[in-house]
């Protein structure tokens, strides 16, 4: 049976965030790619195998994501409904919901190349969102989510593995980290232009250090790729201060979520976590493999996904993820 995941009512503690509101890619996705025409998906098995009733919902994952983990430590419920799921109903948009879409980035060519929602159509499906809550109640109710909600925005991993090589011929690495660090801020001033009041912003990720790019650019050693892990710290060096400062322009509070380090740190020291394999996916062939290469005819798969750092050679498990939103979210909610 399908687990309805819409109708998460854990109330938990926390009334003070009504709800959360996640914008990104597939580290974010909750099943928004379902019925995209992409490639870009993930509602097969033996993706969710951890998910509550073994059920593939569409996460780039064996489990839940941090859009999950998140809304239930914010006593939202144990899930975060995509927003184009079929099965939502109105009311179940009152807890929030994740518009991120696997594949997407701020460089609006990311998402076209992959054929997914970019971050700027996410803005676009927000101001539905908001429509549809002031519709079926009211405009106090609305503007208290804006008020008072958790807004989440995680991009850049894909501009900068793939998209940067088609955008070569007008950008070095630097400059096209820069390049996406001011989308981002952009993306930042739109949200709180419609209303958001609490935002925060997950760096980029060690991306180099992922399986398939340890595989395609790491040499016989399958080391880190340095070009990709340095393009990620200089995205993250100019948006760091830049988010800083719209934080004491705008009203309301705009949080820079430091996640390089605690990753970094968790694929070099895959013990001190409790890991045992940090350098392949659980599922798959091992070393290469992505969604459509992880499914239910490979038999790779490994039997206990909870001793990997990644669940496929792109994707964290959800036990990597619970280690991260563990080890961050009481530095940064305590912010909000």
């Amino acid at each position: 049976m399908v687990p309805d995941e819409t109708n998460a009512t854990n109330e938990g503690k926390n009334r003070k965030i009504p709800a959360l509101i996640v914008f990104g890619d597939s580290v974010m996705d909750t099943g928004n790619n379902n019925n995209l025409p992409t490639l870009l998906k993930c509602n097969f098995a033996p993706y969710g195998k951890n998910y509550p009733g073994g059920f593939a919902s569409g996460r780039f994952c064996d489990g839940r994501v941090p859009t999950d983990l998140i809304a239930e430590k914010l006593g939202l419920g144990k899930t975060l409904p995509a927003y184009l799921s079929p099965n939502l109903k109105p009311k179940n948009l009152l807890k929030g919901v994740t518009f991120a879409s696997g594949g997407t980035g701020y460089d609006p060519l990311t998402a076209n190349i992959m054929s997914v929602i970019s971050m700027w159509d996410q803005l676009i499906y927000f101001q539905e969102y908001i429509s549809n809550i002031k519709q079926h109640f009211g405009e106090q109710r609305a503007q208290n989510i804006l008020d008072n909600s958790f807004f989440l925005v995680a991009s850049s991993s894909n501009d900068i593995a793939h998209t940067y090589l088609a955008q070569s011929h007008k950008y070095n690495r630097t400059s096209y980290a820069n390049f996406l660090s001011d989308l981002a801020i952009k993306f930042v001033r739109e949200l709180h232009k419609f209303g958001a009041k609490n935002i925060g912003v997950f760096s980029a990720v060690p991306i180099g250090c992922v399986p398939i790019q340890k595989t395609l650019f790491g040499g016989i050693n399958r080391g880190c790729t340095t070009r990709l892990n340095d393009m990620a710290k200089q995205f993250n060096s100019k948006l760091s201060p830049a988010l800083n400062s719209l934080n004491k322009e705008l009203d309301g509070i705009i949080l820079y979520i430091d996640v390089y380090d605690t990753f970094l740190d968790m694929i070099q020291n895959p013990k001190k976590f409790g890991f045992e394999v940090a350098d392949k996916g659980c599922c798959g062939t091992g070393y290469l493999a992505v969604s459509y290469l992880c499914n239910s005819l490979n038999p790779f798969t490994c039997s206990n996904s909870s001793a990997y750092i990644f669940w496929d050679s792109y994707h964290p498990t959800e036990k990597a993820y619970q280690v991260i939103v563990d080890k961050l979210f009481s530095k940064y909610i305590s912010q909000i």
